[in-house]
C-alpha cells in the first residue's frame, strides 16, 4: 500500500535529494537510510559491493542485489559486517547513528526512506522490485554545473562507460561524447552528465507516471507548499513542528550558500541559494551549457528560467 510503501530519493547529486531526504525524514513515520549505491557505502546498511558511481541494476544483474536491499529494507543492520570496516572515532559515530536509526525503524515499523542520488538510473527497477514511491529531484542546469564548479568536483566518465547494461538501456548513443571530453573540463562534463541524466529520467517518467518530480527551485522559492504537497503525495502527515523546521532550514537569516567544507548540510537562505549560478558562471560558460543540455532542458525549464 502506498502509505507503506519504502521512499526513493533521487536524481543527480548535487540537485537537492540530501535536502529533500532530510526534510521528509522529519517524520516520525520513516526511517531515513543514506546512499546504499554510494561506492563508499558502509557494508552495515547495505552489504552488495557498489564498485561504479550511478550502478544500474536491472533485471539482468539484479541477483547480486535483490536479496541484499530485502535485507536492508527490513532492517536488519550488518553489525559485524560495520565493526570489521571500523578506522576511526568518525566511523564508530556513523555506525552508532545507522544502527540505531535502523532498531528504531524495524521497533516502531517505520517506512524505509532511501535517500540515494546514485540510485536514479536503477529508479524504475526500485519501483518494479522492491516496491518503491520514487522522488526525483531536477536542478537547473546552470545551477548544477555551477555548483560543480565551485566545488572543483569532475566526473569520471568510465564509470558509466564500464557498465555494459547502462550502456546498452540508456546511454549506447552518448558514448562518443563521454569519450572525447577533457578530464579537466569541469564545464563540459557537467552539462553532458545533467543531459544524459536527465534525458533518461525524461524518459522514465513516460513510463512512470507515478514518479514525482521536485524541481530544486520550485522547492526553494516555496519550501512550506511544495513539501506540504510532497508530504500528501507520499502520504506523510505534515505537522506544525515540521513546518516550523522547514521555515528555519530554509529562512533568510540562513547562509546564502553552503560551506565548502559541509556541502550536505541543508540550513541555507534557500531562495537567496536559487540564482548563485548567475554569479559563479560567465555568458559565455552559461551559453555553452544550454547548447549541451539542449532539448533536455526545455523538458523541465522555460526560456525566462535561464
Amino acid at each position: 500500500m502506498s502509505s507503506h510503501a519504502p521512499v526513493l530519493v533521487t536524481g543527480a547529486h548535487r540537485t537537492g535529494t540530501t535536502w529533500v531526504g532530510k526534510i521528509l525524514a522529519l517524520s516520525p513515520q520513516v526511517a531515513y537510510i543514506s546512499e546504499p549505491l554510494n561506492v563508499w557505502h558502509r557494508l552495515g546498511v547495505m552489504r552488495a559491493p557498489v564498485s561504479k558511481w550511478y550502478t544500474l541494476i536491472c533485471k539482468e544483474n539484479e541477483a547480486q542485489y535483490l536479496p541484499e536491499f530485502h535485507e536492508m529494507l527490513r532492517f536488519q543492520y550488518g553489525l559485524w559486517r560495520e565493526t570489521r570496516m571500523l578506522s576511526s572515532l568518525k566511523d564508530v559515530l556513523r555506525m552508532g547513528r545507522d544502527f540505531s536509526s535502523f532498531l528504531r525503524g524495524r521497533m516502531l515499523r517505520q517506512r524505509p526512506l532511501i535517500k540515494d542520488p546514485f540510485a536514479v538510473f536503477s529508479a524504475p527497477w526500485f519501483a518494479e522490485r522492491l516496491g518503491c514511491r520514487v522522488v526525483i529531484t531536477v536542478r537547473h542546469p546552470a545551477g548544477f554545473v555551477s555548483s560543480l564548479k565551485r566545488l572543483n568536483w569532475t566526473f569520471n566518465f568510465h564509470d558509466f562507460l564500464d557498465q555494459p547494461y547502462l550502456m546498452k538501456h540508456y546511454l549506447e548513443a552518448d558514448r562518443a561524447a563521454m569519450k572525447s571530453l577533457s578530464t579537466n573540463d569541469i564545464i563540459g562534463q557537467a552539462g553532458l552528465l545533467w543531459r544524459m541524466i536527465y534525458r533518461v529520467v525524461a524518459r522514465m517518467i513516460k513510463l512512470h507516471p507515478s514518479f514525482i518530480i521536485v524541481r530544486h527551485e520550485d522547492l526553494s522559492r516555496n519550501p512550506v507548499s511544495c513539501y506540504q504537497d510532497l508530504y500528501r503525495a507520499l502520504d506523510l502527515d505534515f505537522t506544525p513542528k515540521i513546518k516550523q523546521k522547514i521555515l528555519n532550514a530554509s529562512s533568510y537569516k540562513n547562509p546564502k550558500e553552503l560551506s565548502q567544507h559541509n556541502v550536505h548540510a541543508i540550513k541555507l537562505d534557500s531562495q537567496a541559494n536559487v540564482d548563485n549560478w548567475k554569479k559563479r558562471l560567465s555568458k559565455d560558460e552559461i551559453t555553452d551549457i544550454r547548447k549541451v543540455t539542449g532539448k533536455v532542458a526545455e523538458i523541465f525549464y522555460s526560456n525566462e528560467e535561464w
